[in-house]
């Protein structure tokens, strides 16, 4: 394996990683800045947001540029953005430098994923692109609680000091050992979007963004559910955090053994019905903190055991297009996160942190209907045109 594909790895965990660093420290921005829960939230809503919708189109805008001078102008900006971040004295300029760095991320976490199908081997190219995503999936799910450690111990500001010094180390990195890489052909965003005419395309994506946005609805405000619900401080709520992160880790891989062993369509069903009992059980457990581990643990391993066997199906129901399902998939995603933290917002502007886990699960038990949609729709027409071939097979 190419150990250039390790720098982008790198580069897809950082970036990836100032997402959801910012949801441990709620609370202390919160605190500082003079502002509620829900609005301190809506900085992850629009990073997310950001992530979505604005990487494929930087992806074509940016198409006929060098990917390695592009890589270091973006993460050029991305430190700008964080720099920002370090240094507002208000709730936006925060936003703005939660904008720039958003911006900036969206188009390196593409980058990252292009560069390492075009730098690899042929027959290693399947694994280089899973490194650099085993970086994004990382970072989504550690980001959090490096900023909870990090924060609590010198302030909301430390997590995203570190995020610079990784930064210029990383801009180091691909200056000296990453060689230049010729743009390649981008796929215009309308014909990526028209893939979604399919019905089978679309409720599959569509089960991507419920199943993350449930989850987030309560992994976004986890921190002020650990302390106003379970009563947990300091220690007790970083060593959640920890367990949550091995196992949401630990999930990814089971995620994908199921999905060899029983079949994509079985492993996206199992997944979403065992996560949405998992995620509504959260709330009848806090009367006993061995349970509540015992069900935090299964709803961190099934949190990311749904995006391997979703991949390989989309994969499956679409080949020609297999790589445009998968940007497709990642701003599925993002959308759910920045949607997910927009709903858990709201309900604890207007209910309590309680209820997050309730309605986490309701909006995953939809993800349950579109997958179902997803992988039985057309069967019908295909059932006739199966019939109409064997008939003319017959006559013939």
């Amino acid at each position: 394996m190419d150990k250039r594909i390790y720098i982008l790895m790198v580069i897809s965990f950082i970036v990836g990683m100032v997402e959801l660093i910012i949801g441990g420290i709620l609370d202390l921005i919160a605190t500082d800045l003079k502002i509620g829960l829900g609005k301190a939230g809506i900085l992850i809503t629009i990073y997310s947001f950001i992530l979505g919708i604005v990487g494929p189109v930087l992806m074509v805008v940016t198409a006929k540029m060098e990917r390695k001078r592009l890589t270091m102008i973006f993460l050029f900006l991305f430190l700008l953005g964080n720099v920002v971040t370090v240094g507002s004295p208000t709730y936006s300029m925060l936003f703005v430098g939660r904008i720039i760095s958003a911006a900036s991320a969206s188009l390196l976490i593409n980058l990252c994923l292009v560069m390492a199908a075009s730098i690899a081997d042929h027959k290693y190219r399947s694994r280089a692109i899973g490194i650099v995503s085993m970086g994004i999936s990382a970072s989504i799910v550690l980001g959090l609680p490096i900023g909870l450690i990090l924060g609590n111990a010198f302030g909301w500001r430390a997590p995203f000091v570190l995020i610079i010094l990784l930064t210029v180390l990383s801009m180091v990195g691909v200056y000296f050992f990453l060689s230049r890489v010729k743009p390649k052909p981008s796929i215009p965003i309308r014909e990526q979007l028209a893939t979604l005419k399919n019905r089978k395309i679309f409720f599959g994506q569509a089960t991507t963004f419920l199943f993350l946005g449930g989850h987030t609805v309560l992994y976004a405000y986890f921190t002020p559910f650990l302390k106003e619900v379970m009563g947990f401080e300091g220690a007790m709520i970083s060593i959640a955090y920890l367990i949550f992160g091995i196992a949401a880790v630990m999930g990814g891989g089971l995620g994908g053994i199921m999905g060899d062993r029983l079949g994509t369509k079985r492993t996206i069903l199992i997944v979403a019905i065992a996560f949405s009992c998992a995620i509504f059980s959260v709330k009848f457990t806090i009367f006993s903190p061995v349970l509540f581990f015992i069900v935090m643990i299964i709803w961190g391993m099934l949190s990311w055991a749904m995006s391997p066997p979703m991949q390989s199906y989309l994969i499956e129901i679409s080949p020609e297009t297999s790589d445009i399902q998968q940007s497709l998939n990642n701003s599925s995603l993002h959308f759910g996160i920045a949607v997910g933290s927009l709903i858990g917002g709201v309900v604890i502007e207007h209910t309590s942190v309680g209820y997050n886990a309730i309605i986490g699960g309701i909006v995953v038990l939809l993800s349950i209907g579109t997958s179902l949609i997803s992988m039985y729709s057309g069967l019908s027409s295909n059932k006739k045109n199966g019939n109409k071939h064997e008939l003319m097979r017959r006559e013939a």
